[in-house]
């Protein structure tokens, strides 16, 4: 049977107990993870999809009725849908509530701004399907060329948006003076 020399006893000892510590602090990171706030990019534009709504007059018929709220659909399953929807709690607009909707069935009867992310794949098919009364805003690089509306750019890491004054002539919407001066660029 072997003895332990006293130094091996307290190494022993301290062995455990560190152990343990040190898997609290590789588990640490992981944990306060999930209660950091979100990415500032994303806060920024779903400030901006809430603001957007204060610059567009939209025509009666983009709304079921008189008493419908101002929605905002995310089209796919997009990291901004909570922080949006925490944005938006208790947000009006020119009387109406505004709202985030997960892409309903109907994005055209349902919706008022809709949002197409980096994870959306048919954005061609899925704006040439809306009505024009639906304001299109999108994060990807080709997302005017496809017949978006409004996008957002990452430019000397700030969020930024960009025009597309044909898609907004096109539509029934009437779109602040506000926003166009504000815009990075306006594509004509």
């Amino acid at each position: 049977m072997d003895v332990l020399t006293r130094g091996e006893q307290e190494r022993v000892l301290w062995s455990r107990p560190l152990a343990c510590v040190c898997l609290l602090v590789m588990l640490a990171p992981a944990g306060q993870a999930a209660e950091q706030p979100p990415p500032l990019e994303y806060q920024v534009k779903a400030a901006f999809l809430l603001n957007f709504t204060k610059f567009v007059e939209w025509p009666s018929d983009g709304f079921l009725d008189a008493a419908s709220p101002i929605a905002i659909c995310v089209a796919a399953d997009d990291p901004i849908a909570p922080v949006l929807e925490q944005m938006l709690e208790g947000e009006s607009v020119d009387g109406r509530k505004v709202v985030m909707l997960r892409a309903p069935p109907d994005l055209s009867r349902s919706c008022q701004v809709l949002f197409v992310g980096k994870g959306e794949r048919e954005v061609p098919k899925l704006l040439s399907s809306l009505r024009a009364t639906v304001l299109t805003v999108g994060e990807t690089e080709g997302f005017l060329a496809d017949g978006g509306m409004i996008n957002f750019v990452i430019d000397n890491r700030r969020v930024r948006f960009d025009i597309n004054q044909k898609a907004v002539t096109n539509s029934s919407l009437k779109l602040s003076s506000k926003l166009f001066n504000v815009a990075r660029k306006v594509e004509r």
